[in-house]
């Protein structure tokens, strides 16, 4: 129905999960401009007064000589994402926070999105990467609002933060903020899409930036995969782009007389049309007064739909019956195959294409990895249609697998690749199973059912996104649905999985091509394009035989039956408390245990860390333990991933001697996975075939440990604070003398005693935790190891007024990135006056982090990443300011830093008491933000009691000492900490060198700074702090 403003508005049409106490009113304005507003009621659920938003907004929007203010992280496209992870040293970085996200316990933000239409495949080829820089010149200043960093500023201030990111078909503007401030966030957002400035000054700075951007993924494997299969894909077609962008992709278009401006103007007026736009707005207002301020501030974007570009979609993606040998950057062997499929858009009731990667990516026993990996051929192996946008378009959708290879199984790619046409015609021999689909469709409908939060700019985020490509009614399911059983659909797909439909792409450091190579000229990675033997097309299209070894899966066991909530029956005791409380504490046990009464989902989360025996005593016990790890994850695969399927989550990790395990979701049946998980861990003994493979694997992963800078850094800063830190290059000389026999040995004494402590957190009730705890009894019943022979982390003190340096290249010769990491150590953490001086540090992170962005990169651009924040590293306080650069040397980078930290109390100064406040109010805001999910509140509490604080209210202790806090505390800290000549002014300068950076620059640089040349001989005669945790 039409109400005024509105050409349609529905608070029926939105289907959700029965447990989703959320109001959605779906509604689309004159203009074009459809909407989803949600009222969330838990916004105000404390009292606080809703009504009371309008004046506050009127206010603020009188408020014109802000403290110039920017966000950290305005762009962060999806297409930059690196996916490969930097898993090294996580003992030291699991005890090391950034205290960014602290989640309290009862407010929560509000949060928009918007989704324009219009991503990459519309950018000129004249001009590419304009749509991803065009993302970038939203935010730098409106008509109403022509400071290039108001928007951000204004977040800033109200304990808010923004981010957006642009895809091949469409470009995603977000933000949250403080609840209150909502109505204002909205009048600056909402003139992204009215009336951007897009000034020439600006775009000059800007596209340094994006250039910066393309810079940290230079070096990316995945992403110059990615750009490959751009360039050798059709001419003509919308993949055959360089959806990035950079200053080449940019200056070179106005050097060749283009007029960069007009283009970005004509690229917006073309498509930025409310008919293209898709909006979501979360507040805790009603939906009467949230739809009153989309009309008010939204109704002015121009009318219209936008202008589709014609394209060359009929051609084919790429040409048949080629192999691409990709050298990597990383030491890693990757076998890529792609299929084209048609864009299942709108099937996607029938998930056809999920379906098949469920099969195809499956890990039981039967699947096609159980048989590479029994053969020593592959480590992992995923399969399906990716969500990125050249995976999933109105195009086309590119179903992918992607097999990890050991050594051994590089050598057999082409017989890889006839087991999986060999998987393939089994599946066509069996045809599709039904009940496979139903055991899909029923995991679908449960996770529908008791879907956990997301925050809130991320789900408005989601929503936008869901908007352009389902109806409104199916915005949240969606995702979830798998309504209709269609076994001929299914077996249209699975007819494009054929040779002649087939890419081959080969990621391999074993790159031995002399001949023929070539360079993708964006990324200059160097390839080699390859025939396929005709014979082999011909034998993968109709493979002789089927192995008999390869099955379908069988049932899953792990589907959850039993979905009712514990809190509903439980005692007002247990109802009542608001934090884990400890029932058990023995001599080889602690367990807390809490039982939610919040979410009431049918999920539980329960953590474990298991403190072995000597797990890292020494160099060669600490790659044992690690081995034992590694394998012995590798054995659980099978189970864990059922479990996984049936959305039954389990995490193996190693932090110094304690094996963290972590089993999660649907809590029914939990208790027999862990039981599963535990016998095994009980009687594994580790094999000869696997050990080879586990071993070269590990190997894999120190070789390409450190090769990203700015996780090269924070290792290096962690080896100077670290009594004990075993060195990347001291691991890889060890390993290779090592046997399986040595840790069929070392098996023993490792789990010979154990301490183990614990959380049970969620819909499990304090029986059944109990029985949780027998069965670690059952399973692990050796003597408690003594507190004196636990592992201890001691962190170096830093001389007072020390200045300290160390000086590194980069471990990839290739990588232009520089690093300055600038540590400056506080205090370490002590029960009183702890939530004062956490307070400090976050309110003057709070008011100095956005003033940092905006000088150094936004007004200096000095690189794409620019930021600050504390750091705890095993309870030692710190606080970092971070900058990487593809242009200028570490040199000048600590130079622009220290100018910064010289100016601060200048910024400090300048602050009213109004803008104090707002800070202060921002922070408390973060500090009070109620948990969004069961995982969130589990996370928070774990962090507590592994650094063994359990201090589970310390969020709620430090909102409340910061009303007392006063600007002169702030600006007293900053002298004493950060300013010399104040003895406690004690800071660490990691600077990596990138490779067109002169490390001799470093030798003729003046400087009262100490260097740190002999890491060993400096560590021997420093002090450290007395262990506390």
């Amino acid at each position: 129905m039409a109400v005024d403003g509105c050409t349609f508005s529905s608070d029926d049409i939105v289907l959700k999960s029965p447990n989703d106490r959320r109001l959605y009113r779906y509604i689309q304005l004159s203009n074009g401009l459809c909407a989803i507003l949600v009222h969330d009621p838990e916004i105000y659920s404390d009292g606080g007064d809703a009504k009371s938003r309008d004046r506050i907004d009127e206010d603020e929007d009188n408020d014109e000589d802000e403290v110039e203010d920017s966000e950290e992280d305005e762009d962060d496209d999806e297409e930059e994402v690196d996916e490969e992870d930097d898993n090294e040293e996580e003992d030291d970085e699991m005890n090391e926070a950034k205290d960014k996200e602290k989640k309290g316990a009862s407010q929560k933000k509000a949060a928009a999105a918007m989704c324009v239409g219009m991503g990459s495949f519309a950018d000129p080829y004249e001009a590419q990467g304009l749509a991803h820089f065009l993302e970038h010149m939203l935010f730098m200043g409106s008509n109403d609002f022509p400071d290039e960093n108001e928007y951000d500023s204004y977040l800033s201030k109200h304990g808010g933060s923004s981010n957006a990111y642009t895809e091949t078909e469409h470009t995603c503007y977000h933000f949250e903020v403080k609840r209150e401030f909502l109505k204002g966030a909205l009048k600056r957002f909402s003139q992204f899409f009215i009336s951007p400035l897009v000034k020439a000054e600006a775009m000059e700075r800007e596209v340094l930036a994006v250039d910066s951007e393309f810079n940290q993924v230079l070096q990316n494997d995945s992403c110059r995969l990615q750009q490959l299969q751009c360039h050798t894909s059709s001419p003509g077609h919308p993949f055959n782009r360089f959806f990035w962008g950079n200053k080449k992709s940019l200056v070179d278009a106005m050097e060749n007389g283009i007029n960069l401006r007009e283009q970005i103007l004509n690229l917006y007026s073309d498509n930025y049309k409310a008919g293209a736009m898709k909006l979501v707005v979360i507040g805790g207002e009603t939906l009467g007064v949230l739809e009153s301020w989309v009309l008010e501030l939204f109704s002015n974007i121009k009318k219209g739909i936008q202008i589709k570009a014609e394209s060359k979609r009929e051609l084919p993606v790429w040409k048949a019956g080629k192999i691409y040998w990709l050298q990597a950057v990383k030491d890693l062997h990757i076998l890529d195959l792609s299929w084209t499929l048609p864009s299942l858009r709108h099937d996607y009731l029938k998930k056809a294409e999920d379906y098949l990667a469920h099969l195809l990516g499956h890990e039981g026993s039967g699947s096609l990895l159980f048989y590479l990996k029994a053969r020593g051929w592959a480590t992992s192996i995923s399969a399906g249609v990716g969500d990125e946008g050249m995976q999933r378009s109105a195009i086309a959708y590119i179903f992918s697998m992607s097999i990890h290879l050991t050594d051994s199984g590089l050598e057999k790619i082409f017989e890889i690749i006839g087991f999986v046409y060999q998987y393939i015609k089994l599946l066509r021999q069996v045809s599709p199973q039904e009940w496979i689909f139903k055991e899909l469709q029923d995991i679908g409908n449960m996770d529908f059912q008791f879907a956990e939060e997301e925050p809130q700019d991320e789900y408005a985020a989601e929503l936008a996104a869901n908007l352009l490509v389902y109806p409104p009614d199916h915005v949240i399911y969606g995702d979830y649905a798998y309504n209709i059983w269609d076994e001929e659909m299914i077996k249209y797909v699975l007819g494009f999985f054929k040779p002649e439909n087939m890419r081959i792409d080969v990621v391999t450091k074993s790159f031995n091509k002399s001949q023929d190579v070539q360079h993708e000229p964006w990324f200059g990675s160097k390839y080699v394009e390859e025939d396929i033997p005709s014979s082999l097309m011909e034998e993968w299209l109709n493979p002789p035989e089927v192995d008999t070894s390869l099955q379908l899966p069988v049932k899953n066991e792990f589907i959850p039956l039993d979905f009712s909530i514990r809190a509903d029956g439980a005692s007002s005791e247990l109802l009542g408390a608001s934090m884990p409380n400890c029932i058990l504490n023995e001599p080889s046990m602690k367990f807390w245990y809490k039982l939610d009464k919040t979410f009431k989902l049918p999920r539980a989360n329960t953590y474990f860390r298991i403190t072995l025996n000597g797990g890292c005593s020494n160099l060669k016990n600490a790659l044992l333990t690690e081995l034992f790890v590694l394998l012995l994850k590798d054995e659980l695969n099978e189970i864990v991933y059922q479990a996984s399927v049936a959305k039954l989550e389990t995490s193996v990790s190693l932090y110094g001697d304690k094996l963290e395990l972590k089993v999660y979701g649907f809590n029914d049946k939990l208790p027999v996975l862990l039981f599963k998980i535990l016998a095994t861990t009980k009687s594994f003994l580790p094999k000869d075939d696997r050990f080879r493979v586990i071993k070269e694997d590990l190997e894999r992963t120190l070789k390409n440990t450190n090769m990203k800078p700015l996780s090269h850094s924070s290792y290096l800063r962690l080896q100077v604070l670290c009594q004990n830190f075993w060195d990347v290059e001291e691991k890889l000389s060890l390993l290779n003398d090592l046997s399986l026999s040595d840790l069929r040995a070392f098996i023993p004494e490792l789990l010979s005693q154990l301490y183990i402590e614990g959380l049970c957190h969620g819909n499990i009730s304090v029986e059944e935790a109990f029985i949780i705890s027998n069965i670690f009894k059952s399973n692990l019943s050796v003597p408690p190891l003594p507190v004196e022979m636990r592992h201890k982390e001691y962190v170096m003190c830093l001389p007072c007024s020390a200045d300290l340096v160390r000086d590194v290249r980069v471990k990839n010769e290739l990588e232009k990135n520089s690093v300055v990491e600038l540590y400056f150590q506080i205090e370490p953490e002590l029960e009183t006056g702890l939530t004062k001086l956490k307070a400090l540090v976050d309110l003057f992170d709070e008011i100095v982090e956005e003033p940092l962005f905006n000088q150094l990169r936004t007004k200096e651009q000095l690189g794409y990443v620019v930021d600050c924040s504390p750091r705890v590293t095993y309870r030692i306080i710190g606080f970092c300011f971070r900058v990487q650069s593809s242009e200028y040397n570490p040199i000048y980078l600590q130079g622009r830093i220290d100018n910064f930290i010289n100016g601060v109390e200048e910024i400090l100064d300048g602050l009213d008491n109004e803008s104090f406040e707002n800070y202060k109010s921002g922070l408390m805001g973060k500090l009070l933000e109620k948990d969004p999910s069961l995982l969130y509140e589990t996370n928070r509490f774990w962090g507590q009691i592994v650094d063994k604080r359990y201090m589970f209210d310390l969020s709620e202790k430090e909102a409340a000492e910061l009303k007392s806090i006063q600007k002169v505390d702030v600006i007293d800290w900053y002298r004493m900490y950060l300013r010399h000549p104040s003895p406690k002014c004690r800071k660490l300068a990691v600077r990596v060198w990138g490779c067109h950076a002169d490390l001799k620059d470093a030798d003729r640089q003046m400087s009262s700074a100490k260097v740190i040349e002999d890491l060993a001989a400096f560590k021997k005669l420093s002090a450290f702090y007395p262990n506390m945790c």
